[in-house]
């Protein structure tokens, strides 16, 4: 008999994968509602990763030996399956592997933005941009004397798309935008957003740290000529991001950082560089990293994508509307009717979203609270901080039903 649910998803089945989850505090079972900042690692990704370590621990693409040339390999392949992934018919080319997204965004913003813009252009970003994006293309304007604009967010929380038609015009070298908003949950409709940065010949960078891990996506489908996001949250390890880029634009850009296994020859006068991805790959990459997000992809594309976005939206469903029956409780962001992912941020009340998360601890719930690297938006929601509820393949409605319950418990303490 099969126990899949109305998402496709054995979730029983899959929280086996997770022992982390079996963990408990002050008496209670850890409920884990934190994936937006960071997914917890199934077994079978720790398992390869302790076998990469107990088995061909070695450099890449610098030995002959039989580590190295195993090591190598499975780096490679995994390129290939992120590229797979993600709809890349480049191939390998086309996907770097960086840090994060945060070091994906400054590749671009660097390597393109140092060069391509100056006085006149502008940068077109959202209201709702993370930090990651937003304080990056800040500076790289400050020192090139380009302009950065910013798409409004609508009082239902959706991008403003007829102010994006006013803003990017002619001036507009690049356009960067958020495909999933990591506070307000909506889904940004990239794919409009490209095709009016490509009326303009401009390009067009998207952040899909909160999208890759939850939805299925084509980067050529949505023209996107650069998309990011990172391993950690989505089922892989710390310490790897992915940077996907058109190859002919990768090919145009100097590199990023300079040194070991980005080169081809080197002089005494000069140097050329090695092909792509490696011109931007320098030193010793994320070996383990890398090949431990490949079998992560694996892990969720044997669950399927489509039921990891249907289950991750129908539990953020669920959890708007259980927070929003509550008169004292502001839930940010659209309405799921309107389409949102698999995130809610709140505030109860007047209290502090700190001190919200502080005694959800005590119940063992774990949540985010601050501003999640969105300052600026904070301040057009005329709040300090939020608390946000992030769910994820192993995440159920009875977790949310618990969080709501510590809600409750919460507000009688503050009462």
């Amino acid at each position: 008999m099969s126990t899949q649910d109305a998402d496709g998803l054995d979730v029983a089945a899959i929280r086996e994968d997770f022992p982390i989850l079996e963990r408990e505090f002050n008496g209670n079972d850890l409920v884990y509602l934190d994936n937006a900042a960071t997914s917890q690692t199934p077994d079978q990704v720790v398992d390869e990763i302790a076998r990469y370590y107990r088995e061909y621990n070695a450099n890449v693409h610098r030995g002959l030996h039989q580590l190295s040339q195993e090591a190598s390999i499975a780096y490679e392949d995994a390129h290939d399956t992120v590229a797979e992934f993600v709809g890349a018919s480049g191939g390998r080319e086309e996907i770097v592997f960086t840090k994060n997204t945060t070091e994906s965004m400054n590749v671009v913003a660097s390597s393109w933005g140092l060069s391509e813009l100056g006085p006149g252009d502008e940068v077109v970003l959202t209201e709702m941009e993370h930090h990651a994006a937003l304080v990056t293309w800040q500076q790289v304007c400050k020192k090139t004397g380009a302009e950065c604009k910013f798409i409004r967010t609508t009082d239902d929380g959706q991008l403003d798309m007829d102010h994006a038609r006013e803003l990017i015009g002619e001036d507009t070298k690049m356009v960067s935008a958020v495909h999933v908003s990591n506070t307000l949950g909506c889904i940004n409709p990239v794919g409009e957003l490209a095709d009016l940065a490509h009326d303009h010949d401009a390009y067009v960078f998207v952040d899909g740290a909160q999208a890759a891990p939850n939805r299925p996506v084509d980067v050529e489908a949505i023209d996107a000529d650069f998309y990011a996001f990172s391993g950690h949250k989505m089922c892989g390890p710390t310490g790897v991001g992915v940077l996907y880029g058109k190859q002919h634009l990768l090919e145009a850009m100097e590199p990023y950082l300079y040194g070991g296994m980005m080169i081809r020859k080197v002089t005494f006068e000069d140097s050329t560089w090695n092909d792509l991805p490696w011109k931007f790959e320098a030193g010793t990459p994320p070996i383990c990293e890398g090949i431990a997000l490949g079998y992560a992809i694996n892990y969720l594309e044997d669950l399927g994508m489509e039921n990891v976005r249907r289950h991750e939206e129908r539990l953020a469903a669920y959890a708007y509307d259980r927070l929003t029956e509550m008169d004292d409780v502001d839930v940010y962001g659209p309405s799921p009717e309107q389409g949102r992912t698999g995130l809610v941020s709140f505030n109860l009340g007047d209290v502090h979203a700190h001190d919200l998360s502080s005694i959800l601890n005590d119940y063992a719930v774990a949540i985010r609270a601050g501003d999640h690297c969105t300052q600026p938006l904070h301040d057009e929601l005329g709040v300090a901080a939020s608390a946000r509820a992030s769910f994820y393949v192993y995440n159920t409605e009875e977790e949310v039903d618990k969080l709501v319950e510590a809600i409750e418990g919460a507000r009688e303490l503050f009462a």
